[in-house]
């Protein structure tokens, strides 16, 4: 059954055949403007487009119309749509990826399709440097030369980067940067603000004394000079454009204080939701861009200079950039009912992290010690057991022998802060300039250490070690490591018969996917969370950028099912901790609160909320 990434693939693809067609605009776009409705839905499509559905539930959604409906409706029962097989009998699918590259529009595209019957990047390649292109109207060996050059860079330049990637860049892009006077601020925009796990590019927006239009000019040399640059792309007035080694695309615009807020809100987007904040504006008297909100009778500024000014102008409250993702979070910004979202200080603990016992590089005291530096009130120690060999993961004998070191350190720690001993450890520097989610609590416990394990989960459904084992332990996550081609049915049954073992707390990164690397396995989440939540099993968030796991769609949908949320760094070394900022973005997107997360609770509540041995 075809699920909403598949539908939302095919009404994109349909809109681009549309436009080499030389389809209507309108039309166009309302394909496009579907795809994305249908992306953002956490409830899959196909539950609500079957035969005895009566389709008023598709038509609640934001964009979709009664034809595009009819559309859905043919996509989830057939695979595909009348218009969108029309259109591939006249052209490839293949074509589709032409469009990304220099000079070739819609037009373009058809007229070498009709001319040299090209229907893919390798055969234009071909055509282009035998010459055939040099037959065409408007395609001279000046256009040849910058097409061969645009497919190169396109096969170098189509892949995305991860979110940490991007941060990474942002903030050594921004530390040069603020090496020129009179550079006061500098914040991501686009993906990277709105906490997206990869980024296509990267948005930065500076401001301050060296912005203004009177002094921009030599702030522009110094970031069109950064020895990070690669090749410098664009050298305007107020932005500069370039890529890094890595093929990074940076786009740098240096605005003055006065519009730096209508420009912030512009260019972090997403564009779905600037089209509903303009259309409110509109309907306001008002206008709104990327320099200012202006009343239309007498174009006076209404509001610039920062975001909150321009909401609350739109009677709107603040709505933070993670939500601006036009999933309603203008309709509740109007309402006053946005969620208060969770933050950095609300993190108490963090229940998945690994030592030198098994695949880490840090000892239990050490990752005790980094928590602490980093606010938290206690860890779960929970090293791999037997089945992951590679990671030298633990048996029953070892597990228990494990978790006896791990509460040993953990009374040791205790009694040392209790005495108010503050060793070297305790200093810690962050080194992020990019904005973080807020910054720690403060602990107001004594620190503990929990004792537990990662356990895998059989091809069967089993557990790696031995119920009595298990039951010994403070909490145990159990997770999927291997027999990733299993079909639906089994890999769902796999997790389902995990979870139902009365032993078992937390289901780790439970679709196995890793970014841009690895595909999820196919488990059914509607089947497995509804069952998670009615067994009282909490499902993990992976922070770990390589995870994202759960993704926020998925989270969003977990909640809405009312299971338990973990939010977890599967730490391997002590600064991995630190990649707990990754996964509260991705909380921050799934609306959820401090409310709805396990490791917010204190210790002692966090251990009696945990499902207990029936």
């Amino acid at each position: 059954m075809m699920d909403n990434i598949g539908i939302a693939r095919l009404l994109d693809e349909t809109a681009a055949l549309l436009e080499i067609d030389g389809g209507d605009s309108f039309r166009i776009r309302s394909y496009r403007r579907a795809a994305e409705a249908v992306e953002q839905q956490t409830t899959q499509l196909s539950t609500l487009a079957g035969p005895e559905s009566d389709g008023k539930a598709l038509l609640a959604i934001p964009g979709i119309g009664k034809g595009m409906a009819a559309n859905i409706r043919d996509l989830v029962a057939t695979g595909t749509m009348p218009l969108r097989e029309e259109l591939l009998t006249k052209y490839k699918a293949t074509m589709l990826e032409l469009l990304r590259l220099p000079g070739m529009g819609p037009k373009t595209v058809a007229l070498v399709y009709s001319a040299l019957q090209v229907t893919n990047l390798d055969e234009l390649e071909e055509a282009a440097k035998r010459g055939d292109l040099l037959e065409l109207p408007r395609m001279g060996q000046k256009f040849t030369d910058k097409l061969l050059k645009g497919i190169e860079d396109h096969r170098k330049n189509s892949s995305r980067f991860r979110i940490d990637v991007a941060k990474e860049f942002a903030n050594r892009i921004s530390r040069l940067i603020f090496e020129f006077p009179g550079i006061e601020t500098i914040t991501p925009a686009g993906s990277l603000r709105r906490g997206r796990e990869t980024c296509g590019d990267l948005d930065l927006l500076v401001t301050g004394p060296a912005c203004e239009p009177d002094a921009v000019a030599a702030a522009v040399e110094h970031v069109a000079s950064l020895p990070l640059i690669d090749k410098l792309l664009a050298k305007g007035q107020n932005k500069v454009s370039f890529t890094l080694r890595n093929n990074l695309q940076v786009d740098v615009r240096l605005l003055p204080r006065a519009s730096y807020g209508a420009a912030l809100q512009y260019f972090t987007g997403s564009k779905m939701h600037n089209v509903a904040l303009r259309q409110r504006a509109i309907k306001r008297g008002m206008t709104l861009s990327e320099y200012a909100l202006l009343r239309l009778e007498d174009n006076a500024i209404v509001a610039a200079a920062t975001e909150a000014e321009l909401y609350n102008a739109l009677d709107l409250d603040y709505i933070p950039p993670e939500m601006r993702e036009n999933r309603g979070e203008i309709e509740a910004a109007a309402a006053h009912t946005l969620p208060k979202l969770i933050e950095r200080s609300d993190i108490r603990g963090d229940l998945h992290m690994h030592t030198t016992e098994s695949d880490g590089s840090s000892s239990i005291r050490e990752m005790a010690e980094a928590a602490i530096a980093r606010g938290l009130e206690y860890i779960a120690i929970t090293d791999h057991s037997k089945a992951l060999a590679m990671a030298n993961g633990m048996d029953d004998k070892r597990a228990l022998a494990h978790a006896a070191r791990i509460r040993q350190v953990s009374d040791e720690l205790a009694e040392e802060l209790a005495a108010g001993r503050g060793p070297q450890w305790l200093r810690y520097e962050k080194q992020l300039l990019v904005p973080q989610v807020g910054e720690p609590a403060k602990p107001t416990a004594p620190f503990r250490v929990l004792a537990g394990v990662e356990v895998d989960i059989l091809l069967d459904g089993s557990l790696d070690l031995d119920d009595e084992t298990l039951a010994q332990l403070d909490i145990v996550v159990a997770s999927v490591h291997s027999g990733f081609n299993q079909t639906t049915e089994e890999v769902t049954a796999r997790v389902l018969r995990a979870a139902e073992n009365p032993r078992v707390h937390i289901l780790g990164h439970p679709t196995g996917r890793k970014v841009l690397a690895r595909e999820p396995y196919k488990i059914d989440l509607a089947v497995l969370l509804p069952a998670a939540a009615r067994l009282g099993v909490a499902v993990e968030h992976n922070s770990a950028p390589a995870r994202s796991d759960l993704n926020d769609l998925n989270l969003r949908l977990a909640h809405e099912q009312g299971c338990k949320i973990a939010v977890n760094t599967d730490a391997h070394s002590t600064v991995d901790l630190d990649q707990i900022e990754f996964g509260l973005v991705q909380l921050r997107r799934a609306w959820l609160t401090a409310a709805d997360v396990l490791n917010t609770l204190p210790v002692e509540k966090l251990v009696a909320s945990l499902r207990r041995l029936r």
